[in-house]
């Protein structure tokens, strides 16, 4: 490696780290590579960077050092994830089978298997144009009925087919369209990420799902014939009205936060910010490493 090549791989190996810090979540060396900030380089090249720079290891994992004790939440975190995931996988097949749903991912903690008992489970819909609100309402009404199993499914970000490439473009949002978990939509999944491309610009190493669970090949008989019979019913008008009154509501409870966006082809209820406040806490972390850190 040459020693420029190499000065940034080492700056992009620890801001990685760095980020993962933020969700207490230590990182093992394939995950580091493949969530490498700003840089492309092989897992080899990886490996080295890691043998030589000030980060701490813990078993399998990489960490801050005096952060150590996050691998213990890690490992608890994991094993609450594995007892949830099935579930959350039988709830997404059950958005999926939804008329004019063309694609589920699981996202947020669990999509990390970094979620703690008692958090909602994360999804991103994409539908077919014109049926985003309606497909919303559905979707709320199956997550009535996970409650009784003490489950809390939220569908906070679903966009149309039409909204595919994404306006927010930050690291922030590079991992949550690299870190998604596909469960249903292959096809609608891959032309997403071709039209979000600029995430190689901070995570070059993301490349494709991280995980696919097995999935019907044609949509299941109960969408086409639900698909069917909206045909004979003035849907549209259900669509317009509940985008209407929703639009507005939500607009209303969630003016404060720039990270929000209602329209007729976006639902993204992002009230908390994460986004900004993971960028500030990123700021924090890369203090405690070279000052020219946080330049890069």
């Amino acid at each position: 490696m040459s020693e420029n090549f190499s000065d940034k791989l080492s700056q992009a190996v620890l801001q990685t780290i760095a980020y993962s810090d933020i969700f207490d979540y230590p990182l093992t060396a394939h995950e580091i590579h493949r969530y490498l900030t700003g840089v492309k380089a092989s897992y080899e090249q990886v490996l080295q960077v890691l043998e030589e720079e000030p980060v701490t290891r813990v078993g399998e994992y990489f960490t801050v050092p005096g952060r150590e004790a996050i691998a213990g939440i890690r490992m608890r975190r994991e094993a609450s994830s594995r007892k949830i995931m099935p579930r959350a996988v039988r709830y997404g097949r059950i958005l999926a089978a939804l008329p004019y749903i063309r694609m589920v991912t699981l996202t947020g903690s669990l999509a990390m298997s970094n979620m703690e008992e008692g958090q909602d489970i994360d999804y991103m819909i994409v539908t077919a144009p014109n049926h985003l609100w309606t497909c919303r309402a559905l979707a709320l009404l199956v997550a009535r009925f996970a409650r009784f199993e003490n489950i809390q499914l939220c569908p906070n970000f679903l966009i149309t087919e039409n909204a595919l490439t994404l306006t927010d473009r930050s690291l922030y949002a590079a991992h949550e369209m690299t870190q998604m978990i596909l469960i249903s939509g292959p096809e609608t999944y891959d032309r997403m990420r071709r039209l979000n491309a600029w995430t190689d610009e901070y995570l070059p190493n993301a490349q494709g799902a991280p995980k696919v669970f097995d999935m019907p090949k044609t949509p299941a008989q109960f969408q086409i014939l639900l698909e069917f019979l909206s045909r004979f019913f003035p849907s549209h008008l259900f669509e317009r009205w509940e985008m209407n009154r929703k639009v507005k509501k939500l607009s209303r409870e969630q003016a404060s936060s720039s990270e929000s966006r209602f329209t007729n082809d976006v639902c993204k209820g992002h009230a908390d910010r994460h986004g900004e406040k993971t960028a500030r806490e990123l700021e924090k972390r890369l203090q405690s490493f070279e000052p020219d850190l946080t330049a890069s």
